[in-house]
């Protein structure tokens, strides 16, 4: 029976307040209006971002909301005036639109685009569609949605400039960390820091965004990979990965910044920051080399705190500079970086730890605070 202009029921993830874990319920999803799509969900990661938006810490969330934006799956149907996609399509939702119009669409200085919300209301990611409604409706009571995607249910609504079309026979349970953790990591090391050949690098964090950003590390040629975490079990992937150095600052005595500086002999030319910490952040930032060290900043410290940078550090060489989904122009590279990975260029499968059914949220989530997974991967 077609479902076209009708109203689906489906399963989905709500978090109804902070705090409290997700409660999968049966929610209504509206067909899609002008330039909207309904994409069926396959899989979907689960990404730290999600944690933050329902941790107590952040003040400006809107509940009830279906997180969710790390995704992949396959349109249902279209919208009026929809061109670009068909259903059938497989497809991957994108929290970074590109409506290829605008003046940032236009610059190729950047991949922001108008059609962010943030740019104009840069507060939450709990959200409507562009018209100020909800397709999502559970319990008679109207949801959020969340960074335009909501992968966390089994249908979504997206509008046209935050989809993108992928190829035919890619595995959805795997290409769904294109749409944040892989791109995020893997862009931050060959967009934004622009690794060198035969340069030496340092990584904190070894998430699944910092070890994309490890893979494109080793893939810009660098020499020497310093890999910075807390948890031991993360270093054999690292070095599988392409890390040549795997450092637990818990084993010394010495801030890491200081071993990291005795041990690359003066500074690494490359430092990439994947934990949202700022006293990380100090760290990286004073473990590059002075004259033409590069700290990128890839983690979201919560709570508008701020990194504190002596100006006398940047009056000496070193530069910082931050990424936003690794600096790619979403509707045009997704799919490049998909053909990459069937082309086996860079190793996607390694960072998925566990696939698990979509009913084991929470699960997925207590495994990823415990530190037991680099990505977890749920599918419908």
């Amino acid at each position: 029976m077609s479902t076209v202009g009708k109203v689906i029921k489906c399963k989905a993830a709500i978090a109804w307040e902070a705090g409290n874990p997700f409660s999968i319920e049966e929610v209504e999803v509206a067909p899609p209006k002008e330039h909207e799509i309904r994409v069926k969900i396959v899989a979907t990661g689960v990404c730290r971002t999600d944690a933050h938006a329902v941790s107590l810490s952040f003040k400006e969330g809107l509940f009830p909301v279906i997180l969710g934006h790390e995704g992949a799956g396959i349109v249902e149907s279209t919208g009026p005036g929809v061109t670009t996609f068909k259903p059938g399509d497989k497809v991957i939702p994108l929290y970074v639109p590109q409506c290829g119009q605008c003046k940032f669409c236009l610059n190729p200085k950047t991949n922001l685009c108008e059609k962010i919300s943030k740019i104009k209301t840069p507060i939450s990611d709990q959200d409507l569609m562009p018209d100020g409604t909800s397709r999502f409706t559970c319990k008679g009571k109207q949801i959020y949605h969340f960074m335009g995607t909501s992968t966390f249910s089994e249908y979504t609504v997206v509008a046209e400039t935050s989809l993108v079309k992928i190829d035919a026979a890619a595995p959805l349970d795997k290409v769904c960390l294109m749409g944040c953790g892989f791109s995020t990591g893997y862009g931050s090391a060959l967009n934004t820091a622009k690794v060198e050949p035969g340069s030496t690098c340092a990584v904190f964090g070894l998430g699944g965004v910092g070890l994309s950003a490890v893979i494109g590390c080793k893939a810009a040629g660098a020499s020497r990979i310093f890999a910075i975490d807390i948890n031991n079990n993360k270093f054999s992937l690292a070095k599988q990965l392409g890390a040549t150095d795997c450092l637990n600052p818990q084993d010394f005595k010495k801030p890491i910044q200081e071993v990291i500086t005795e041990m690359s002999n003066g500074g690494v030319d490359f430092a990439i920051e994947c934990v949202g910490n700022v006293a990380v952040m100090k760290a990286a930032l004073e473990c590059i080399m002075v004259g033409w060290g590069t700290c990128t900043i890839v983690g979201v410290a919560p709570g508008g705190q701020s990194i504190p940078v002596s100006p006398m550090q940047l009056i000496m060489g070193k530069k910082i500079n931050a990424t936003f989904f690794g600096g790619w122009k979403s509707v045009d590279s997704i799919p490049k970086l998909v053909s990459d990975y069937m082309g086996k260029k860079f190793n996607l499968d390694a960072l998925v730890t566990y696939t698990l059914p979509f009913d084991k949220i929470n699960d997925a989530f207590d495994l990823m605070y415990e530190g037991k997974s680099i990505r977890t991967v749920l599918v419908f």
